[in-house]
């Protein structure tokens, strides 16, 4: 499977304009990490590792159970944070519900961290609407350790979907591969199309304002028919399994 992506053409892959640069802000020493993308400096401050999605641990969650590698990527990002000194950078929003700061970390020897608990295999791209910054270089990075099987890459909990396989993955945030079937635009909203039965088979869809956001990036979703994708999101039940869209980052389209 790796050999066949390396003989792909990625045609979107950089990040769209106005998705952003990264504006550094504040530094600390990390003190503590809590799982594989989520740490606390030496100043009270926990910060979410934004971009990337760790495997995750249960934190108290009652009836909870560790996704696989979970403890080993709680162990790479203490390996390359804890006692060091990072400096807080942020590409959009920068704090979440629960306080968290949500920031990407380089290590004062440059390192970022994102970046290579990725190159390691130890977390996904995870992005959002208002978080895209320099998601093309994350992309890249997981990519490479994909295409290696390195960490959650080598584990089938985690590998790439088919459209067939959709349905036993409702609820699951998933990385998902197919050919496009047919785009419809309906009242505003986008509908990328797998299977002949819009009500049953897999669907990609991106409400109104979303829609818009992808035509101000220059993202050509009406030439997407025929076209192979791999789509990133999580997975729901609505007249089949669908995955909503909030962004371009979350399309990558292969030639």
């Amino acid at each position: 499977m790796a050999a066949r992506w390396f003989c792909l053409i990625l045609v979107f892959c950089a990040a769209p304009a106005g998705a952003g640069e990264l504006v550094r802000s504040g530094a600390g020493t990390v003190v503590k990490v809590v799982d594989g993308d989520t740490l606390f400096l030496d100043d009270g401050v926990e910060v979410r590792l934004v971009g990337i999605q760790a495997p995750k641990l249960p934190l108290g969650r009652r009836d909870f159970q560790a996704w696989p590698l979970a403890e080993e990527a709680k162990r790479a990002l203490e390996e390359l944070s804890l006692g060091r000194r990072v400096e807080l950078s942020y590409g959009g929003r920068r704090g979440d519900r629960y306080g968290r700061a949500l920031a990407h970390l380089h290590r004062s020897d440059g390192l970022w961290l994102q970046q290579e608990l990725l190159r390691q295999g130890m977390a996904r791209v995870y992005s959002f609407r208002d978080n895209r910054a320099v998601v093309a270089e994350l992309l890249a990075a997981e990519r490479q350790a994909r295409a290696a099987a390195r960490g959650i890459w080598g584990n089938p909990w985690y590998r790439v979907r088919t459209v067939a396989e959709t349905p036993r993955h409702i609820g699951s945030f998933q990385l998902v591969e197919g050919r496009v079937l047919a785009v419809a635009v309906v009242r505003g909203r986008l509908y990328l199309n797998f299977g002949e039965d819009w009500r049953s088979d897999f669907t990609v869809s991106a409400a109104p304002r979303d829609r818009r956001l992808f035509d101000k990036a220059g993202f050509d979703y009406r030439g997407l028919a025929r076209r192979l994708i791999r789509v990133r999101g999580w997975l729901k039940s609505y007249n089949g399994p669908l995955i909503e869209v909030t962004h371009p980052e979350q399309i990558e389209v292969f030639e």
